[in-house]
């Protein structure tokens, strides 16, 4: 582990930094560096057998323990629901665009409401996604799950059976 280590420490130092697009973990380490120092090592890691490894990290879109989805590197972005008492909300989560809060963890994520009709919703969702110069493929992923989530918060209609139906 140490040996690959130094070899991506290597490779980014000869990289030209103008290169690339800044991150907003510029400032403190590239995303790759961070990745490969946290992949086996964070309590975020959910196992289980005959499963794909897990995570149940706050920014993580499918939840999958990849570099691809992960909320610890890079852009962070979510769409899950949320609950308070009776209340359901759809939240999504990104990071902050001050690379100075990358630094404070706590207020690192923010979390915006999504409307809950379908054409507002995916409107408030595209929107923010394009602003903020997302990846296209997540943002595809991110607006199948709006609709999976909004599917989630319908409640099943009970039907009842007359008794004095006829027989």
């Amino acid at each position: 582990f140490g040996s690959r280590l130094k070899n991506i420490c290597r490779h980014i130092s000869q990289v030209s930094l103008s290169a690339h697009p800044i991150d907003s973990f510029s400032t403190m380490a590239p995303a790759s560096l961070i990745w490969e120092c946290v992949k086996g090592h964070t309590s975020f890691i959910r196992k289980s057998v005959n499963c794909k490894v897990m995570s149940a990290e706050p920014g993580n879109l499918c939840g999958l323990h990849s570099y691809k989805f992960s909320g610890l590197t890079g852009k962070v972005l979510n769409v899950s629901g949320s609950r308070k008492g009776t209340k359901e909300s759809i939240v999504m989560t990104t990071a902050h665009k001050q690379a100075s809060r990358d630094a404070r963890p706590g207020s690192r994520l923010l979390q915006t409401g999504l409307k809950k009709s379908s054409k507002k919703g995916q409107a408030q969702l595209t929107k923010a996604l394009e602003g903020g110069f997302y990846r296209q493929d997540l943002a595809a992923m991110a607006a199948a799950k709006y609709i999976k989530v909004k599917t989630s918060f319908k409640k099943k209609k009970l039907s009842f059976k007359s008794r004095r139906a006829s027989k």
